[in-house]
Formats: C-alpha cells, sequence, structure tokens
C-alpha cells in the first residue's frame, strides 16, 4: 500500500511538520497549513525515552485527524512501538513510521502496521546505515531519512543523508520496489534541490514552512527549488 496512492506522484510532496507551528491553535494550523498546499500532515511522536523529548499522544493526534484532510503521517520516535501502534491507528494517522534504532526486528512491525490498513514506515537516525539488500526492503511503504538527530526542531541540516538517499533510491530501482523517499530536518529551500536531486519524494518541514508569516509562499518556495534541483 504505497504512499503514491495518497500524494501526486509527479512532484514533490511537501510535509508539514505540526510540531513547528502553535500547539496552542493545532486546528487552526491543520486548516492553514492545508489550504497552503500541504500534501501530508508529519505528525512528530516523541516519548521521552527514545528520544529526550516529549511531544503528541494519540489523543492529540486524534485531534488533529478530526480537523485534517490531508493524509496524516505519524513519525513514531518512542521505545517499544509495538505497544502503540493500534492506539495511533485508531486516532487516524494514515501512516506510521517507527525507528530502526528502536527495534530489533522492523519486519514483524512493518507487516502489523500494514495490517492495520496504514502505511508502514522506517526510519533511520543519521549515524545509521541503510540496511542490507533483503526482504525488509519488500515491506516499506515509506523509508524516512533523518537529516538531523531526532527530538528536536531548529537543527542544521546533516548532508550525510544524500548519500543514504542517492543508494536507497538505486536499490529501489533496481529491485523494482515502491516505497517513498522521504527527507527529515534542517529542511529549506537552500536544500531542498539537492534533497530532491538526490531521490528524495516527501519534504518534512518545520520551520521553513509552520516558523513563516505566509504558510502559501513557503510551501511553494519550497517546492519549486526542490523541483529546480
Amino acid at each position: 500500500m504505497s504512499w503514491w496512492s495518497l500524494l501526486d506522484r509527479s512532484r514533490v510532496a511537501v510535509a508539514p511538520s505540526l510540531l513547528g507551528g502553535d500547539l496552542g491553535r493545532l486546528a487552526d494550523e491543520v486548516r492553514d497549513v492545508e489550504a497552503a498546499g500541504a500534501d501530508l500532515l508529519h505528525l512528530d511522536v516523541m516519548d521521552g525515552r527514545f528520544v529526550p523529548n516529549i511531544t503528541f499522544g494519540p489523543d492529540i493526534c486524534a485531534a488533529i485527524s478530526r480537523a485534517a484532510t490531508r493524509p496524516r503521517d505519524c513519525h513514531l520516535m518512542i521505545a517499544e512501538p509495538e505497544r502503540w501502534l493500534e492506539r495511533f491507528r485508531e486516532a487516524g494517522c494514515d501512516g506510521l513510521t517507527v525507528h530502526l534504532e528502536a527495534v530489533g526486528d522492523p519486519l514483524p512491525l512493518l507487516d502489523a502496521i500494514r495490517a492495520l490498513g496504514a502505511r508502514a514506515g522506517l526510519s533511520l537516525n543519521p549515524g545509521t546505515p541503510l540496511p542490507p539488500p533483503g526482504p525488509l526492503w519488500e515491506h516499506l511503504d515509506l523509508l524516512l531519512l533523518m537529516s538531523v538527530e531526532p527530538g528536536f526542531c531548529g537543527q542544521s541540516f546533516q548532508p550525510v543523508v544524500l548519500d543514504k538517499l542517492a543508494a536507497a533510491r538505486a536499490y529501489r530501482e533496481r529491485e523494482g520496489l515502491d516505497f517513498a523517499l522521504e527527507a527529515d530536518g534542517g529542511v529549506g529551500p537552500d536544500v531542498a534541490g539537492d534533497l530532491r536531486r538526490a531521490g528524495a519524494d516527501i519534504l518534512v518541514a518545520a520551520s521553513a514552512v509552520m516558523g513563516q508569516p505566509d504558510r502559501r509562499a513557503a510551501v511553494a518556495t519550497l517546492r519549486a527549488a526542490a523541483e529546480a534541483g
């Protein structure tokens, strides 16, 4: 169940991270970024264990889902994600992405996510190498490659992600697979072209969109920079 069934494959997708917005008015922020042209909404879930910060839980994700019309991409930066998959799916998340560093064997979790009717994603920290060739790749709907350390907004982009994106795209093409490639962390117009050229299909943006007074212009600028690349 590829993300492509929800997105326009012909262009780069922009996924604003709601964590970078005004958390006191989340419903308004959802409507604002959707009107600005967001392709999907990125929900950063942190538990204070896997990363040193705490953000959204299932109830907040459910409230976001009630206000949203775009797909919700739930990035689970949490320990023991297997305990929470059903709750976040029930909260209306269309995609559930777990971290390779947080699980022993991600394959059963990816299958469990798909069994819940959601898109199955796997995320890797900047220092984590790509998984070796094998069946794991065939169970991916999304590969999220971090270009900052997970846990906080506002960090500087780490260019190590570019080589990983290019290698993942080459593997996808060689094996005839259909997962989407997403980049998250320090993403702005200055690096969007490099990310797109390396293979990113989805760009997660916090301050580059949510931190701008004109979100419509910010989304358009980010997408144009990516496609120019």
